[in-house]
């Protein structure tokens, strides 16, 4: 009997994608750009606009930086996709890592595309330092991203048992 693919992970990405795409739907209806709410003492939920990738890198340029990112989106959700085929699908952390990290490449790819701007809207900060204002798809991805180092390590100790 074959093995099945690590590819029945994309439900993960499908499930990141919506909950993405929705929230910013919420924000952007409900919110003016800048206006911010506050949550918690050190949380707001904040409506800014991001031209540029993680942090606004590159959000300064002239607007060829949007082709760049959903270039980049592209290929490494192509690239990752092959990676999910090929994998088992009981490798369920690298599997759920790269599964995170599509539906968060993805989903601020379709917001870059759409609006040619990603919505950010998590704002934490302590007194007057506020962390970047991020989505759920950098969510997605920075826990894919961990999930991937903690599988490393994981992986590391496994094999010198």
């Amino acid at each position: 009997m074959a093995k099945q693919s690590g590819i029945k992970w994309l439900w993960l990405s499908l499930v990141v994608i919506t909950l993405d795409l929705f929230s910013k739907y919420l924000v952007v209806e409900r919110f003016e750009l800048y206006e911010s709410i506050n949550i918690l003492p050190i949380f707001n939920l904040t409506y800014a606009r991001n031209y540029g990738a993680a942090f606004s890198f590159l959000a300064d340029h002239s607007g060829w930086q949007k082709y760049l990112f959903l270039t980049l989106a592209i290929i490494i959700s192509f690239i990752l996709a092959n990676v999910l085929r090929r994998n088992q699908i009981d490798q369920k952390r690298e599997n759920m890592a790269y599964a995170l990290i599509i539906g968060g490449a993805i989903g601020n790819a379709i917001d870059r595309a759409y609006r040619g701007y990603v919505v950010d809207f998590f704002d934490f900060y302590w007194h007057i330092y506020h962390y970047p204002v991020f989505n759920i798809a950098d969510v997605a991805i920075v826990m894919g991203a961990g999930l991937l180092i903690l599988e490393t390590f994981l992986d590391k100790k496994k094999k010198s048992d």
